[in-house]
Formats: C-alpha cells, structure tokens, sequence
C-alpha cells in the first residue's frame, strides 16, 4: 500500500491498527500518523506509536492538533465525555512530551499544521494576558525551532541525510561536528 491514508481506520479493531501501525518502516509510520482517525482507537495506537524513537517533534505537533485538542482546551477534566477521555489523555502524553524534549527536533522539515501552531500559540498568549490557562499549554521555546522561518535553513542533501540518524548520533551531534566529515574524506587523496 503507497498512500498511507488509503489504510481503512473505520474497519478494523484496535488490534489490527496496532499491527498495521508496528508493520510500517519508519518514515511510512510518520504519514500514517498524519493521517490517523482519531475516532478510532488513539489510546492503543497513538499510545504506543507516539512513544517511539523517531518520531519528530513535526510529526508530534501535526498528529496533536489532528486529535482537535480545541474541543477540549477549556473544559474541566470532569467534564469531558467518557467516549473522549481516552483522546484527551492521549492528547495530554502528546503535549506533555511535547514540552520536554522528547521529540527530536529536525528544522529543516516545516511541519504542515505551522499555521494551526502559530494560531494557537497567539491564543495561549492572550489566555496567559488575561490570567488563565487551558488544558494544553506548549511550549514556544521547544516549537520555535520547527516554526520560526528565519530559524530553518533550507534543505540541502546533508539535511536530507541527517532525518536518518540514530538517537546516538543525534545526541553526539556537537561532538561529531567538531571533526571532519566522512563524506569529506572519501574524496581525500589515498596517497597522504
């Protein structure tokens, strides 16, 4: 199957979503995600694909607000109707590692819900004016990186490249930044 929204959500248990989900490579996992009916299942399925390696913080924020977080921004957690907690408690592991960190961060890659992100930034800050808070608060500094135009480079074959790293390597990234590219290398003279 090429086109991950083609997946039919509808007819299938929890199960089955699950293991279509585990079935896809990586970067097939990524579009399904943006494409997953939230409707269906999203404590089985986004529970454990939201927690895996891999997934950036782009990804993370487009699948957020595909779950319609608005809907339940500001009403008390009492109050949310029992066929929706389990979408808001997804929504709430979504945010909170959102604001920690845990999704890497690759800002070549412009997220394609930028413009919900910025609008609900602009209502988070006006929220925060008037002394109160919704349920969901991100943070700016953690989400600058991916929707700052000025901040994203544009992509070039290395950047293409770096979306394929490890965890490792993006955790030694300084350091490895600090030496001379492989790539560099293989073109070096063999007789040095």
């Amino acid at each position: 199957m090429s086109d991950p929204s083609a997946f039919d959500w509808c007819a299938t248990s929890a199960e089955a979503q699950l293991a279509h989900i585990r079935s896809l490579a990586p970067e097939r996992r990524k579009a399904a995600l943006c494409f997953y009916d939230w409707a269906h299942h999203p404590e089985t399925v986004l529970g454990w694909a939201m927690a895996q390696k891999g997934i950036d913080l782009g990804i993370a924020v487009q699948v957020f607000f595909n779950g319609g977080p608005q809907r339940f921004n500001y009403l008390p957690k009492p109050q949310v109707p029992e066929a929706y907690r389990g979408t808001t408690r997804v929504l709430d592991t979504i945010c909170q590692r959102i604001n920690s960190g845990f999704y890497l961060v690759y800002p070549t890659l412009a997220p394609t819900c930028r413009k919900e992100a910025l609008t609900w930034l602009s209502y988070q800050r006006a929220d925060q004016a008037e002394g109160r808070s919704g349920r969901w608060v991100l943070d700016e500094t953690i989400l600058d990186p991916i929707l700052s135009e000025t901040r994203r480079p544009a992509a070039t074959p290395e950047t293409r490249k770096a979306r394929n790293h490890s965890l490792l390597r993006d955790l030694m990234s300084p350091v490895i930044g600090l030496g001379v590219d492989r790539d560099i290398l293989k073109y070096r003279d063999k007789t040095d």
